[in-house]
Order: structure tokens, then C-alpha cells, then sequence
């Protein structure tokens, strides 16, 4: 059965083939669940959605609206390969104190949960879950997209269009409802899943005639799924808009915010005006989500990719003020334009290390306090830019990249909660660093092609061109 994957914020959506690929142990450990009595039933699109599945981790304190810092599973995942590779990823990821995992319901690896009215089919998306489970993370589902017959299509097992205009297609408003309760019926099956985001960045919700996004459209949505989310459980965490925080050249008039800009570009107002209106008519969030890129909506990084992430901060500081408070996640987050293939690889590993990392701290500065990177994860082997693993395909997969050191130790080192503090810099490498600090830990990032010595929190040391220097205070 094709799926869908979709690669990045900027938004294209690809066919993929799913090919069969060898069990994980993950896997095998779900099959050994459903062969007890009362186990899970994972295989029938017959199954009663209100059914829970799987042996659910302990919940967290249903308290806590945050989850911290980690990634978002797409078409591909370590749920899926070989056995030796997906155990390694899911080694990796206990060893680290497991790390926020997000899925969507449908597409990026997750087919049609409803193909038709009152009949699922969740056997994709409860590998995913399994595994996020098995590997000790926190799991966030994203709520999106939507079945073919709740935005006009046809009904029906194998009808699934899984082309890019049609899953960016929002339901219609007679269907709001029946989203909502499928939405209801994910919550019920998963009942250790308390963080639920509403949609993916406004698909659907564009107003041709008014050139404008429907927010109307979506914040009715958002209503109902929050209603019908507290209603199976009140302590479940609901948090929305998942807009995407466009920019624009400063010089550019038109849709161009007067009140959000920076040497990063100017703010599209009509995402502003969009968010003004949900923030007002909301029917109540446990937490606010966006995601967006420090680049404008022409791919330009304004002065240069290492300032252009103050986009981050100003966005977050802004989100937070119009919130009041509100913790706030960013769904999706990148620093490197794509190419025309929505591929990014023009730059070096360090180099994309070191804009993410600056990224990052970008992001806590501006309020965040968690964020998950959107894994571009193969199939198969070879190169994987922007990886945080190998492909699993084969036993030799599964290996940590650079990335995923950086995201799972900025997981660890700034966990919501965390106290920032102030270190010295000398006045001298003030332009040439980026620095994040606590009291035990100091992130520095080498912002420049080549080495430098530096002096931060009252140490002397030489980092080398991009280097990501970690400091033990």
C-alpha cells in the first residue's frame, strides 16, 4: 500500500512504496503482547477503536504540559528493518532516558486510520506507538490528516488517495464532528498518550477568495477535537494551532509585519492575524504549538544562517506574550533551505550540526521548553544528511549520526523546568559564539568556518571550524 511522506515544512508530499521489510524486535514484542489473554489485537481493520491497545506505559504526571526536547517519526522509522538495527536505535534511545517521540495518525508512516465510517485500521500507527513505548519515550500524537470520505473522497479499504492535494485537504465542516471522534477513538486507544497536537500546519485551511487562512475553519475544528479529547479524559493535554511562522523579506510591503521583525526578515501578518484569532476563540490549551524556519518564504537567511536563527526567539518571545504564557512547543523547526527535491545536503555535518545546535538555543531563549526534530529518515543505506540514525534496512543500520547526539544531549542537559543563566564571553568572540548555559551545563557553538580560541564562563579553549563545544560547570 503507498504511503506518504511529508519531508519538511515547506511542504511537499512524496509516493513512497512501503516496502516489506524484515520484523523489529519491537515487532515480535507486540506479538507476544496479543497472544496473552486480553493481549493486543493489531491486525484487523475491523477492530473496536475504543478498545485500548497494547500494554500502555505508565502515564506521566498528567500535570505537566511539557515533554521536552526530541524528534518526529516519518515515512521511515526504526519501527521497521532489521531486527539488529531497530533493537540499536531503540538501545540508543533507553540508554538517553528515552526521548519525546511525535506521530501523526495518518501519513508519515501511519495509513488511513478510519477508510471507512466506524472502521479502523491502526495496525501501522500501534507499531509506532509500540516502539516509542518500548524505547522508554514520551509519546505525542500529532492529530492530522484526515480519511477520504471526511473531505469529499471516496470511501473504502485500498481508496486511500495519498496524493500531495489530497492529504492536504482539510475535513469539511460537516465532518468536524466525525474527525473529533476519531480523534476520541485514538485517545481511548492509547491511553498513555497524554499530549495531543490538533492538526499540521493549517492544511486545508487556506481562503483563496480572501487570501488569507481559514482560520475560522480551523479554530471550530481545534474546538470540537479539544471538547471531545477532555470528554474521554480531562487530564489529557490538547494544545494547537501548528501554524507555520512565515517570514519575508524586510523590504517587502505587502503582508510584510510591522510589529514582528528583526535583521531575520519580517513576520507574514496573515499568520499573525491567524494565530490572534485562534489564541482568542480557543476553547482552552494545555499548550501552545508552532513550527516554522529561520529562513523567509524565499529560502533566504537573513544576515547569514547563524543570525537568521533570532527569527526563533523573537517568534517564541512574541508566542508567549500573546499566550500569557502558555508553554511552547515547536513542532517542526529547520535552519537549512531545501532543494528543489526538498532534499537538504549542501552543507558539511558539522555545519548543519552547528546551525541546529544555534537553532536550538534560539528556540529556549525565545520561551520553548520542548521541540522535535523532524527526522529525515531513509529507507535504505547510504549517505543520510540530517539523520539521526543510519537507515535500519540492514543489520549494520541503526547507528547514531551527529545529530542525534545533539538532540539527545540537549534533551538531557535542558529539560523543561530548566533555570538559564548568564556566563561570561569575552567581548572579543561575542560575534564568533553561540552559548546556552544552566548551572551545570554550557552549550557553546563555534559560528564560524574556522578555528577559534574562545573564552566562556571563565575557560580558555580552541574549537575547531563549527565545533559544539559541551562545558561542565
Amino acid at each position: 500500500m503507498g504511503r506518504q511522506r511529508w519531508n519538511s515544512g515547506a511542504g511537499r508530499w512524496r509516493l513512497t512504496a512501503l516496502l516489506g521489510v524484515g520484523a523489529a524486535a519491537v515487532a515480535l514484542l507486540v506479538a507476544l503482547v496479543s497472544a496473552l489473554p486480553g493481549g493486543a489485537d493489531t491486525a484487523g481493520t475491523t477492530r473496536d477503536g475504543d478498545k485500548v491497545h497494547g500494554t500502555p506505559a505508565p502515564p506521566r504526571d498528567a500535570d505537566e504540559p511539557d515533554v521536552g526536547w526530541g524528534f518526529t517519526h516519518t515515512q521511515f522509522s526504526a519501527d521497521e528493518g532489521s531486527a539488529t538495527a531497530t533493537d540499536r536505535v531503540g538501545g540508543l534511545l533507553s540508554k538517553d532516558g528515552g526521548l519525546p517521540q511525535n506521530q501523526a495518525i495518518m501519513g508519515w508512516g501511519a495509513d488511513n486510520p478510519e477508510p471507512v465510517k466506524g472502521r479502523y485500521d491502526f495496525e501501522a500507527l500501534d507499531r509506532r506507538i509500540d516502539f516509542v513505548r518500548a524505547s522508554g519515550g514520551t509519546p505525542v500524537i500529532t492529530l492530522c490528516c484526515a480519511p477520504d470520505w471526511m473531505k469529499g473522497g471516496r470511501a473504502g479499504v485500498g481508496n486511500t488517495d495519498w496524493s500531495q492535494d489530497a492529504l492536504e485537504t482539510a475535513p469539511t465542516p460537516d465532518h468536524y464532528k466525525d474527525y473529533a471522534a476519531l480523534a476520541a477513538t485514538v485517545a481511548k486507544r492509547y491511553p498513555d498518550v497524554r499530549h495531543f497536537i490538533v492538526w499540521n500546519e493549517f492544511k486545508g485551511f487556506w481562503n483563496n477568495a480572501e487570501s488569507r487562512w481559514d482560520y475560522e475553519g480551523y479554530t471550530e475544528l481545534y474546538n470540537l477535537v479539544h471538547a471531545a479529547l477532555k470528554q474521554v479524559d480531562p487530564k489529557i493535554m490538547v494544545g494547537g494551532p501548528y501554524l507555520v511562522m512565515d517570514s519575508v523579506d524586510p523590504r517587502q510591503k505587502e503582508n510584510a509585519s510591522t510589529a514582528l521583525r528583526g535583521s531575520w526578515g519580517a513576520m507574514d501578518q496573515r499568520v499573525l492575524d491567524a494565530f490572534a484569532h485562534w489564541n482568542r476563540h480557543k476553547a482552552g490549551a494545555d499548550f501552545v504549538v508552532v513550527d516554522g524556519s529561520s529562513y523567509t518564504k524565499d529560502d533566504d537567511l537573513l544576515p547569514d544562517e547563524f543570525a537568521a536563527t533570532d527569527k526563533l526567539t523573537a517568534v517564541g518571545r512574541w508566542v508567549r506574550q500573546q499566550t500569557r504564557g502558555l508553554p511552547l512547543w515547536w513542532a517542526e523547526y529547520y535552519v537549512e533551505p531545501a532543494d528543489r527535491n526538498d532534499d537538504r545536503k549542501g552543507w558539511s555535518e558539522p555545519h548543519r550540526v552547528a546551525v541546529q545546535a544555534a537553532g536550538l538555543i534560539a528556540m529556549a531563549k525565545g520561551g520553548a521548553t520542548s521541540g522535535f526534530y523532524w527526522n529525515p529518515q531513509k529507507e535504505k543505506g547510504g549517505d543520510c544528511p540530517g539523520c539521526l540514525w543510519t537507515p535500519t534496512d540492514s543489520s549494520h543500520g541503526g547507528r547514531a549520526l551527529p545529530l542525534y547526539g545533539l538532540v539527545s544531549r540537549f534533551g538531557r542537559a535542558f529539560p523543561p523546568g530548566t533555570t538559564y543563566e548568564t556566563v561570561s564571553v569575552a567581548p572579543d568572540d561575542v560575534p564568533n559564539v553561540r552559548v546556552l548555559a544552566s548551572d551545570r551545563t554550557v552549550l557553546v557553538v563555534n559560528t564560524l568556518n574556522r578555528t577559534i580560541s574562545a573564552e566562556v564562563d571563565g575557560k580558555r579553549f580552541d574549537m575547531k571550524a563549527y565545533e559544539v563545544r559541551w562545558l561542565e560547570r
